[in-house]
């Protein structure tokens, strides 16, 4: 239990390093690495969320060759970590799964890209300084090039250079912020950033919030927040389904990463510099919310209205991290891990669906319904109703399951995580406890949220009657089980949010407590907790 915390990340590491030499022909024999590897960080992160929540230590400290913080790496974990490692584990694990039918034969270093793209997640996750935090940005974007490219075609070279030109700004603007508030602080560990801020003299607290806003922005980008996330649509959009599926959770590093910065620098023990962006976070979400929804009632392809749902996803959760309230949070916590998991199930189900699909025939389609086809509508047919085969019936109750995720309608997890936030949004106080003072800010938020749920659920309704109930000219695409297992997974885990919708939320309200009051994070890491 010592080195659990590393294991995430030297696993990954390794077995990539291990499949490099082998010749192509040890295709299977990469899948099975790349599967059993997965597996193990799954049960690496199941365990660091228990030790987390239930072992007595809110954060497990790793400090690599046993430096003390200030000088040396160290990797944290927490409850927070511990869910984004889930939520990269069991993504990675259907994605791999998904891919063993015909994606990973596309290119030679599939399965080496991905799990470097694996093991640059989980250092984002863990990392408890900033220059690790690039160095880990820089590991799994450089991964996240080659599987963009995977697959090769005009459309993903085009899509490609755009996502690699946005990320290398990116990344500059990321050493620029870096090295300003080391000018300024004189250290890049996390902890330390949070104990020192307070003391900053007064002159050069403008230079140490500049360094913040451009590191921000470099996060901002990655997290697709309006106007920094036009490369998201059709870098998404064009990538293979296993690759956008884990590229769901790209965007969540750079929420999580304003998420976890934004609170342990700028909480209430930052002096004069608390909360710091907060307005901005609120009204950037906001509008990155209604962009989305313009986006999916905009889009008649499939995979662009997912890489959409991504822009509302992200804002959602940049918007609750502005709100700056703790019961916001934890239920953008569950929002976060419903809506990821959701979109991850959508980017593999869109595959599936357009195997059956003639655009042809789907125009036929419309045509016939507005204008009829010059038959006698009054003849009576003996045939009553139409069968549908298993294969749609199962397709189609995936995508009716994802439409309800990402809308966020009952009964499923989606609704759960947006309820609780739009409960904390109209009670700040909390319930039963008198009339409160809803700030516009809160208004706006709660608007968009329900006007995204209704152009979410218009776009997918829409996109549902063109895909599955189109039949003119459609034939029934050939399914494997290997193939909608990952699918069925992702939602049965969706499910089960619904179903431990309680265990869950004490889990990320607790998470959330510790996110707004950091200074048990700070003292375990500096070593004065134990």
């Amino acid at each position: 239990m010592q080195h659990l915390t590393i294991l995430p990340i030297a696993l990954p590491l390794a077995v990539g390093a291990l499949m490099i030499p082998m010749e192509d022909q040890r295709g299977r024999l990469r899948a099975a690495l790349g599967i059993l590897s997965t597996l193990a960080m799954l049960a690496a992160a199941i365990a660091l969320a228990v030790q987390a929540h239930t072992g007595g230590e809110i954060v497990s400290v790793y400090r690599l060759g046993n430096w003390p913080a200030t000088f040396g790496i160290v990797l944290v974990a927490d409850r927070l970590s511990a869910l984004m490692l889930i939520l990269t584990a069991v993504l990675g694990l259907c994605a791999l799964v998904f891919s063993l039918t015909r994606w990973q034969r596309m290119g030679p270093y599939f399965h080496v890209l991905f799990q470097f793209q694996l093991m640059g997640l989980n250092g984002a996750f863990l990392t408890g300084d900033l220059f690790n935090l690039f160095v880990f940005f820089e590991v799994l974007l450089a991964a996240s090039y080659g599987l963009a490219l995977h697959g090769s075609g005009v459309a993903r070279v085009k899509a490609g250079l755009h996502y690699i030109s946005i990320n290398l700004a990116a990344s500059l603007l990321f050493l620029v912020g870096v090295s300003m508030i080391y000018g300024v602080t004189g250290t890049l560990n996390m902890a330390d950033l949070a104990a020192r801020i307070p003391a900053i003299p007064d002159e050069n607290r403008p230079l140490l919030e500049a360094g913040a806003a451009i590191l921000g922005m470099a996060f901002l980008a990655k997290a697709a927040m309006w106007p920094l996330g036009f490369w998201l649509g059709p870098t998404y959009a064009a990538a293979s389904p296993p690759a956008a599926a884990i590229f769901s959770m790209m965007s969540k590093v750079g929420v999580y990463a304003v998420l976890r910065l934004s609170l342990l620098l700028f909480s209430d023990d930052a002096g004069v510099s608390a909360g710091f962006g907060g307005t901005w976070l609120l009204a950037g979400g906001i509008i990155t919310i209604g962009f989305g929804a313009v986006s999916v009632l905009a889009t008649q392809d499939l995979s662009r209205l997912a890489g959409a749902s991504v822009l509302i996803s992200s804002g959602t959760l940049l918007a609750a991290v502005g709100a700056g309230q703790v019961a916001v949070t934890s239920g953008a916590l569950l929002y976060l891990a419903s809506s990821a998991l959701a979109i991850g199930a959508l980017f593999l189900l869109i595959e599936l669906l357009e195997r059956g699909r003639d655009v042809g025939a789907d125009v036929l389609a419309v045509t016939l319904e507005a204008f009829g086809d010059g038959e006698d509508d009054d003849e009576e047919d003996d045939e009553v109703g139409v069968a549908i085969p298993a294969t749609m019936a199962v397709l189609g109750a995936c995508f009716l399951c994802c439409a309800l995720l990402l809308a966020g309608l009952p009964p499923l997890s989606g609704f759960v995580a947006k309820f609780a936030m739009l409960s904390a949004i109209l009670n700040p106080e909390g319930l039963g406890k008198g009339p409160t003072d809803i700030s516009a800010g809160g208004w706006a938020l709660l608007a968009a949220l329900v006007i995204s749920g209704l152009a979410t659920v218009l776009a997918m309704m829409r996109a549902g009657i063109r895909s599955l109930w189109a039949t003119s000219g459609r034939t029934v695409p050939r399914v494997g089980v290997i193939e909608i297992a990952p699918v069925l997974l992702l939602l049965s885990l969706c499910i089960g949010l619904t179903a431990a919708a309680g265990p869950v939320l004490r889990y990320t309200q607790a998470a959330a407590v510790s996110l707004h009051a950091p200074q048990d994070y700070v003292r375990g890491v500096m070593g004065l907790a134990r």
